[in-house]
């Protein structure tokens, strides 16, 4: 059986404080020293797919290993997140792809209960 480990009140503070910090830092540096200067037209091109790439980060736990079912994989998830990526590459509009994907997710739950 595992070890609990116990940490005193002020190694909490301390990592909640680094990371703050480290945030920070790591935003300052985009935003700070280069914010009001243009970026290069690259840049900006691959900045575009960022939401695109981060979204299905989220999603993809929700989806594999859902909370609600005890972490077993749910054929009403993976309907609605096929259906999501299928309007998405279809349609190339992200709300039509969210909204397909939620509409699908509620009526295959009241399908399959």
């Amino acid at each position: 059986m595992a070890e609990t480990i116990q940490f005193e009140t002020w190694q909490i503070w301390a990592v909640i404080l680094g990371l703050g910090l480290g945030t920070y830092a790591i935003r300052l540096s985009f935003l700070g020293l280069i914010g009001n200067r243009p970026l290069p037209p690259m840049l900006l091109r691959v900045l575009r797919y960022t939401p695109m790439a981060v979204i299905p980060g989220l999603v993809a736990p929700a989806v594999v290993w859902p909370a609600a079912t005890g972490g077993e994989a749910d054929p009403a998830r993976m309907i609605a997140a096929l259906v999501t990526v299928v309007v998405g590459i279809v349609t190339r509009k992200t709300l039509w792809a969210l909204a397909a994907g939620i509409a699908t997710l509620v009526l295959a739950l009241w399908l399959l209960g």
